[in-house]
């Protein structure tokens, strides 16, 4: 079987199936081949490509390199974004997190709905040697996967020699960075010695860091199935969040309890070592409600209304408030979004609901202030906004996020938490519906 008859096998697999996805291309031999694989197969997986290239600023020759990706991309008729980061004499772990994150930006900003990136299976061994030498626990072990959130990488079964031999086949020209084979970086040293010393003596070498990859990743899906098999841990996930049951993980021996946490940490992509577990396991111990302890980056675990909730770090969105304008519209407040148009009014409404109708007038969109009240819909007296976020129990983590509806400064809607009493329309006329949605 030739190599794009195995591509086309395997890429019907991944379930991409008509979508929008960014191809990430350095202009390296790897990458290259990606893009070409990809074009050729596009009676197959029916995805809307865009060619995407980074330049590190780094190399001399990255303006040329960038030229030659956009010719690429001209050449099959492909979409191109580019972006320039001038890092410098930087580190690979700072080229490669700012390289993701240009990545995942272009990504929301076309609609993409996937990054495809060139790993290979040379690259799954580099990288479980590297976790072996780093004292990666077992979960680590499993590498990198063909498919994780938005990110896929197709090529992850082939090998690199393979992948050279069908970019000489096609006279297809690519770019060889310098740095691929400059030991002073990680992960080339273990490429260009590490790797080949190890060979010399162990020839299966590569195929036995394999295995163990293919057997830790199994044993992490288990663990990621017995999440949501254990009894009473009632397992939620939000975005970039997730959270169990407290009393359910404390009744746990240690070792279960610990397992479970670093599951669930990784269903989010927070990575925990020993002593952030640590911390976790003396604020279930404590048992104070609201209490929180930082994770590392931006990630927190915080005790809130009987669960153990780890998550992003979410404060208030730098936005401005602003006006539903016009009779129907969209428009985004943070990680919120609004959309809005005149509709007949319901009989009656749902107090915490995520829709509501409004007699026409001008509305606004904001944060809300310490201190501040409305009357609930159906209730009697005005209550505080936070009290409101207790009852339907809002973690304090997320309440410094969540906007508001407001009229002449007074507060008259808080989506999923509170529908307040004020510009109820009559039942039948027509009315502002609004809808919010968390993303």
């Amino acid at each position: 079987m030739t190599l794009i008859e195995r591509f086309r096998s395997h890429l019907a697999g991944l379930g991409l199936d008509s979508r929008r996805a960014l191809v990430a291309v350095s202009g390296g031999p790897d990458s290259v081949v990606l893009l070409d694989l990809l074009v050729r197969t596009q009676d197959l997986h029916r995805l809307e490509l865009t060619v995407a290239h980074v330049d590190h600023g780094i190399h001399p020759d990255s303006p040329r390199v960038a030229e030659r990706v956009r010719a690429l991309a001209r050449a099959f008729a492909l979409p191109f974004e580019s972006g320039r980061l001038d890092l410098g004499p930087s580190g690979e772990t700072l080229a490669r997190a700012r390289r993701y994150a240009w990545l995942e930006a272009a990504r929301e900003r076309i609609g993409a709905d996937v990054i495809l990136t060139a790993h290979h299976a040379d690259d799954q061994v580099e990288t479980v040697l590297m976790r072996v030498l780093a004292g990666s626990g077992p979960a680590g072990l499993a590498g990198m996967a063909s498919v994780s959130g938005s990110l896929v990488r197709p090529l992850l079964p082939f090998r690199r020699q393979e992948l050279a031999a069908y970019l000489e086949e096609r006279g297809l020209r690519a770019w060889l960075d310098p740095a691929n084979s400059d030991s002073r970086h990680l992960r080339s040293w273990v490429r260009s010695e590490v790797l080949p010393l190890l060979e010399g003596r162990l020839p299966d070498v590569d195929a036995n860091l394999l295995r163990v990859s293919v057997q830790a990743a199994r044993d992490r899906a288990a663990w990621d199935a017995v999440l949501d098999a254990l009894p009473g841990l009632d397992l939620r996930i939000e975005p970039e969040a997730i959270s169990v049951a407290a009393s359910a993980l404390a009744g746990y021996d240690s070792v279960l309890g610990q397992a479970v946490v670093l599951a669930a940490a990784r269903r989010i992509g927070c990575r925990l070592g020993p002593s952030r577990v640590g911390r976790i396991f003396a604020l279930l111990e404590s048992g104070v409600s609201g209490a929180r302890v930082p994770l590392g980056a931006r990630w927190t675990a915080e005790l809130t209304f009987g669960r153990l909730r780890l998550a992003a770090e979410e404060s208030a969105p730098r936005v401005d408030a602003w006006t539903l304008e016009g009779g129907q519209g969209e428009r985004a407040w943070g990680r919120w979004r609004f959309r809005w148009e005149m509709a007949a009014a319901p009989e009656q409404q749902d107090r915490i609901g995520l829709s509501a109708w409004f007699t026409p007038d001008s509305l606004t969109v904001r944060s809300w202030a310490p201190g501040e009240k409305l009357k609930p819909l159906g209730g009697s007296g005005r209550r505080l906004i936070v009290r409101c976020f207790q009852e339907v129990r809002v973690p304090r983590s997320r309440r410094g996020s969540w906007p508001v509806l407001a009229q002449n400064d007074g507060v008259i809607w808080i989506p999923g938490v509170c529908r307040s009493d004020a510009r109820v329309p009559v039942r039948g006329t027509e009315a502002l519906r609004v809808d919010a949605e968390y993303t």
